[in-house]
C-alpha cells in the first residue's frame, strides 16, 4: 500500500492532527487552534485560527464579502 504524500507543515494542520487522534488526547489544546476562526479549509470545511493549521485555508471574511465565490 502506498504512503499518502504529505505536504510541507502538514503535520500542523487539523485534518493531520485529527487523524492521529490528537483531538482525543489534546482537548485544550486542539481548541486553542480553533479559538477565533480566521479561515476555513476547501478540503474539509475545517476552520482554524491560523491558515498554517488547514491544506487549503480561505480566509473566512474575504468568503463574506464576496458571497462564497472564493469557496468555488
Amino acid at each position: 500500500m502506498a504512503k499518502p504524500t504529505i505536504h510541507k507543515g502538514h503535520e500542523e494542520h487539523l485534518c493531520y492532527l485529527h487523524n492521529i487522534g490528537f483531538l482525543e488526547k489534546n482537548v485544550e489544546a486542539y481548541k486553542k487552534l480553533l479559538h477565533v476562526s480566521n479561515y476555513m479549509c476547501k478540503k474539509c470545511g475545517r476552520t482554524a485560527a491560523n491558515k498554517e493549521n488547514l491544506c487549503k485555508p480561505v480566509k473566512l471574511k474575504s468568503m463574506i464579502k464576496k458571497g462564497s465565490q472564493e469557496y468555488k
